[in-house]
């Protein structure tokens, strides 16, 4: 009898059943052409691929928590029921196809109002004229290239769980599996968190435990809004890459641990690990770059990490689960040039055609 790759494996969530551990980890798609953060067909293709594809979680791309908290004009939403409305369908055809689907939640912070990351457009903030808004962070600190944003009162940041609570509610509404809080790639939470870019001086600033208590709150809020079967997870950025440099006080690996820790304690029952993206940093890329942060907090905490990082080399993807260095792989950019991602790592990774991810009208398919 041949042994199933743990690529190709069930996995568990808070009782959340995954068909394997491929997960399509959020990408923006900048596909919410009115401007108003609902999600059109482009969504429902996109995703729907995917899940027919084969992916054993697919999580929608970040979705606004208001809308001053999108990355761009062009970004999806959960600010309404609206929004959660049209997501519903999305949902339904992922769920038709034996996916599971979560949804990323966001404020952008001092990183929204930027132009879409697509064709034609340059880098930087969206002229008000033009329909952008001012930004908001914990310091009037910009981001290079970016407006300066305006440094958040004591009010304003206590909205924020409010407006989480409020959009993972709506997602489950919607019929998503899963919420995933964005706390990376420098957008609002990270940057509260990060020295590089909280300057603060009251209790949202300073020491480890006041720069993390937004983010504390935050996921205290979703879990009450959410239940207790419900499964949550939180992304964030493991090292500022300034680690090896003590002349920058930047957030570090160790941090991350520390409040991995803090969190699977709350509660929270995957870390998704990626890096990055406060500040421009020097970053080494190749295949599996971002592994050993993954590895690291695994090492520490008892609750399910994921792993990206360009893993779309089906043998090193499996390499990773077989060395202990994450539960879960997320494989991005890969499937946007193959939706059908899973099923090529099936043949690559020789499983019996029998238990390809595949669906029933691809059957036929093969590669020559």
């Amino acid at each position: 009898m041949t042994t199933i790759p743990s690529l190709f494996q069930p996995f568990s969530l808070r009782g959340l059943q995954l068909r394997n551990r491929i997960v399509l980890p959020p990408m923006c798609q900048y596909q919410a052409i009115g401007r108003d953060g609902m999600v059109t067909d482009w969504h429902l293709q996109h995703y729907g691929a995917r899940a027919a594809g084969g992916f054993g979680l697919i999580v929608a791309e970040a979705s606004a928590i208001c809308p001053e908290g999108r990355i761009s004009p062009l970004c999806a939403g959960m600010w309404t029921d609206e929004q959660a409305q049209a997501w519903r369908r999305i949902v339904d055809c992922v769920h038709s196809q034996g996916s599971a689907m979560g949804i990323q939640l966001i404020h952008a912070g001092r990183k929204a109002s930027t132009f879409p990351m697509l064709p034609g457009f340059s880098p930087g903030s969206v002229p008000i004229a033009d329909g952008g808004w001012e930004t908001s962070a914990p310091s009037p600190v910009a981001f290079p290239k970016l407006r300066t944003p305006c440094a958040m009162t004591r009010e304003e940041i206590q909205q924020i769980p409010v407006l989480f609570a409020q959009a993972a509610a709506r997602s489950v509404a919607a019929g998503f599996d899963l919420v995933q809080i964005h706390a990376a790639h420098g957008y609002l939470l990270h940057q509260f968190f990060s020295p590089l870019s909280n300057q603060r001086d009251d209790d949202y600033g300073g020491s480890f435990a006041n720069r993390t208590r937004l983010v504390h709150e935050v996921v205290d809020a979703v879990r009450e809004a959410v239940g207790p079967d419900y499964p949550v997870s939180v992304r964030l950025s493991a090292t500022d890459w300034f680690d090896d440099d003590s002349s920058v006080d930047a957030w570090s690996v160790a941090d991350s641990v520390q409040l991995c820790q803090d969190l699977a304690a709350r509660g929270v029952d995957l870390i998704d690990v990626s890096s990055g993206g406060v500040a421009p940093a020097p970053i080494v890329t190749g295949p599996g770059y971002q592994v050993p942060f993954a590895a690291a907090i695994k090492k520490h905490v008892s609750v399910p990490v994921a792993a990206v990082g360009q893993l779309g080399d089906p043998a090193l993807a499996q390499q990773v689960l077989d060395e202990g260095k994450a539960d879960l792989i997320n494989v991005g950019r890969a499937a946007l040039f193959d939706a059908a991602w899973p099923v090529r790592a099936a043949h690559a990774l020789s499983l019996d055609r029998s238990d390809w991810p595949v669906a029933p009208s691809y059957h036929r398919g093969e590669w020559r």
